[in-house]
């Protein structure tokens, strides 16, 4: 019964601060709109008193203003008002050939602000919300792609850049550690940049809720038949999911058409690429296999998994890139690990063409 009443209380609550914030915005777009028409009224009031003193690009701040905070029915409220008091002002001040141009400014201006603030209310938002929800989950998606404090012995670094540094990224990280098992998935969405910064953000929210959910082997088929019931024409991607023991330092990579992970070998101070059979890309067919390679990290070895972007080199065989990048590995390793992945992306060919991540994880 305590149970109930105290979830009565809670639902009543949050239904109380919804009508509060309904109300708030009401009220809130009622104000705005009212001080606006005000500031209309004000000014065409003011350059016909005083024309000399009061430039006609005064209503450009009042236009601006009502395209950012209102919704588009309001909005056209406003822009008429100032429609009406420009041509007002003009025909105070006469037809001037200036004047009139600087009126058909002002209207295109306006006509581009409703056209925005449209956009913005088909996404049911308005204002600066729709920017602030990206802003939101770009954060959120780069939150979930941190790494997890390590157990004294381990170290780990990722490194993500995305093409022409736009915010969003077609590659990301994905991780998780129960105990002493992490687990991480660095995956390369098809397309780059914004224009696969939608699905990165989906990606990245699924599979954040499959990782150490579900036995290691089931991760990528159940991966895959998230991605294909999502039937995008654009659908694929690749991904590389890795599970590692903090105690013993056994791991475990799978690859969904995803380039070979990379081992270094303190032993033999050389990296090694981790040839294996490689599963098909996720989000194409159902029903398929992923094969994983194991094997163990000893004191001073290291982990490494990249996507194509750090080692794609235009016209060239990829095996090409990825001996290029063991080269940039080879000379770096003399600094030790730490920002290494971060100089790797950096140093990559492609360049800001494409979007680059990569993870390192080592051993002490």
């Amino acid at each position: 019964m305590d149970v109930d009443r105290t979830l009565l209380v809670r639902r009543a609550l949050a239904s109380r601060v919804q009508r509060g914030r309904a109300r708030w915005v009401r009220w809130g777009n009622a104000g705005t709109v009212l001080v606006l028409l005000v500031a209309a009224g004000v000014l065409c009031w003011a350059m016909t008193r005083w024309p000399s003193t009061v430039p006609f690009s005064a209503y450009i701040p009042v236009a601006v203003l009502a395209g950012l905070f209102l919704p588009p029915r309001r909005l056209a409220l406003v822009d008429v008002v100032i429609i009406v008091a420009g041509v007002t002002t003009v025909l105070q001040r006469g037809a001037q050939a200036t004047l009139v141009g600087a009126f058909v400014v002002l209207v295109a201006m306006m006509a581009l602000m409703f056209w925005v603030a449209a956009s913005r209310a088909r996404l049911g938002v308005q204002g600066n919300l729709g920017e602030s929800m990206l802003v939101d989950l770009r954060d959120r998606l780069r939150t979930q792609g941190e790494l997890p404090p390590l157990p004294e012995g381990w170290g780990a670094e990722l490194a993500v850049l995305s093409a022409y540094g736009d915010s969003f990224s077609g590659d990301f990280v994905v991780t998780s550690k129960t105990d002493s098992v992490l687990e991480l998935v660095l995956v390369d969405v098809s397309g780059k940049g914004i224009a696969a910064g939608t699905r990165s953000l989906l990606l990245s929210g699924a599979f954040g809720g499959l990782l150490g959910s579900m036995p290691v082997d089931r991760f990528l088929p159940a991966a895959n038949s998230y991605l294909l019931r999502q039937a995008w024409d654009e659908g694929f991607a690749t991904a590389a999911h890795a599970m590692l023991d903090l105690e013993t330092g056994e791991f475990s990579v799978g690859s969904a058409g995803h380039p070979p992970a990379v081992r270094f070998n303190a032993g033999s101070g050389r990296w090694e690429v981790l040839e294996g059979d490689e599963g098909p890309v996720l989000g194409v067919t159902e029903g398929l296999t992923f094969p994983r390679i194991t094997g163990r990290l000893g004191r001073g070895d290291a982990l490494l998994l990249y996507t194509d972007g750090v080692i794609e080199v235009r016209d060239r065989d990829l095996r090409d890139g990825i001996d290029r990048m063991l080269g940039t590995a080879e000379r770096m390793i003399s600094k030790g690990f730490e920002g290494m992945v971060a100089r790797m992306c950096a140093a990559a060919r492609a360049g800001e063409t494409d979007d680059r991540a990569a993870v390192l994880v080592w051993r002490r």
